[in-house]
């Protein structure tokens, strides 16, 4: 029985690319996971092992970070159309270039320079657990899904090195993450909305205004915030799996990159976990 190669595409997808505008100390965040699909003359690489036209997908890869440095933009839209009339005008063999930008909005935090929110973040939650035959309920409210972000004011330096070390220090890198807190009640405060919002914003004191040295140090400090100014609460919970973004490298394509593009990773991602009470 014979076969032929009815329709056929190939690219790259799940392209995580984020970049820092910056007005003097004020920064934007774009962050946008591009698809790219290519369909044109490829035929002989699915049927004859031919790859002489194939555009690598690490080239496409490489294609959307090199191009977001100069032209990505909060207008995703125009960034797609760039990318699209550069894959069809760059390789004959591209017939039609399909590209897709999903968009990540990181909203800014209490109008701060450099601090980032995501809409819908985060989501709250509460626990009761009772004994039966005690007199009390333990109640413990808390957020998940907190989505953060410092663009500047994070470093991680001075750490033990070995052979298999190879993360660089930093002085200036971005600290994101997707926490999650919880606060046990010492006593019942007088409205728990009320003072549920108001510990979250106690814990953003040190976020939004201190230079964080390691993701740990931060979240000390922003549990000693809450237990500071609320005495209703006994301890506080955090998790918080540190977000990558890692510097691309642009110097392989004679470019600086002087910490405006980076790309996003979820996996490996560090876990850093701690419960502050009082002393």
């Amino acid at each position: 029985m014979g076969a032929k190669l009815s329709s056929h595409r190939y690219g790259k997808s799940r392209i995580r690319v984020v970049k820092i505008l910056r007005d003097g100390k004020r920064h934007t965040v774009v962050e946008i996971s591009a698809e790219v699909l290519l369909e044109g003359d490829f035929e002989s690489s699915y049927t004859s092992g031919d790859n002489s036209k194939v555009v690598a997908t690490d080239t496409v890869k490489n294609t959307v970070h090199v191009l977001a440095k100069d032209h990505l933009t909060l207008e995703v839209e125009k960034f797609a159309v760039h990318l699209a009339k550069h894959f069809t005008s760059q390789y004959p063999q591209v017939k039609k270039a399909s590209v897709e930008l999903t968009q990540r909005v990181w909203e800014r935090l209490l109008n701060h320079d450099h601090s980032f929110t995501a809409p819908g973040s985060p989501v709250p939650w509460a626990k009761a657990e009772h004994i039966q035959g005690a007199k009390e309920v333990a109640v413990e409210s808390g957020v998940r899904d907190w989505l953060i972000m410092k663009s500047s004011q994070s470093g991680f330096e001075g750490y033990p090195k070995c052979k298999f070390t190879t993360l660089p220090e930093t002085q200036d890198r971005i600290f994101a993450t997707a926490a999650t807190a919880g606060w046990k009640w010492a006593k019942e405060p007088k409205d728990y909305t009320v003072t549920n919002r108001k510990i979250l914003e106690a814990m953003m004191t040190p976020f939004l205004e201190r230079f964080s040295p390691s993701v740990q140090t931060t979240m000390f400090e922003m549990g000693e915030a809450a237990l500071k100014a609320f005495p209703e609460i006994s301890e506080v919970s955090l998790s918080m799996p540190n977000k990558h973004y890692h510097l691309f490298n642009l110097k392989p394509f004679g470019m600086e990159n002087p910490n405006i593009i980076f790309t996003a990773t979820d996996e490996p991602h560090g876990q850093i976990e701690a419960v502050i009470r009082r002393s």
